[in-house]
């Protein structure tokens, strides 16, 4: 099942963070315009993938995350630095797992 999430565009960055406590087994996969997430988590070690085909490309070396005892967040450095992504996903359709934290940037 995908992990609840939600993303934050900054200007250089965009960050997605997993809601999943107690995460262990943590799967990161950056590419150019693809990303992918796996894990074990909570109590029950219930097994959660997202995969996302990004709106704009992101520099896959450049990118990383933390896991915390309540989240795993995701850094993915944008590779064209300063534009505005209005949504997470290439397609239009919401992404369900997904929401934004809308910001002023």
């Amino acid at each position: 099942q995908p992990a609840t999430a939600k993303w934050y565009d900054r200007r250089d960055y965009v960050f997605i963070e997993f809601c999943v406590e107690d995460s262990k087994d943590v799967h990161v996969k950056f590419e150019k315009s693809k990303f992918s997430f796996s894990c074990l988590g909570g109590i029950d070690n219930i097994k959660y993938l997202n995969e996302i085909d990004l709106f704009e490309a992101t520099e896959e070396n450049e990118s990383k995350h933390k896991r915390t005892d309540r989240s795993v967040l995701c850094c993915l450095q944008k590779a064209e630095l300063g534009k505005s992504w209005p949504r997470l996903t290439k397609e239009k359709a919401k992404e369900e797992s997904a929401d934004s934290d809308d910001e002023s940037k």
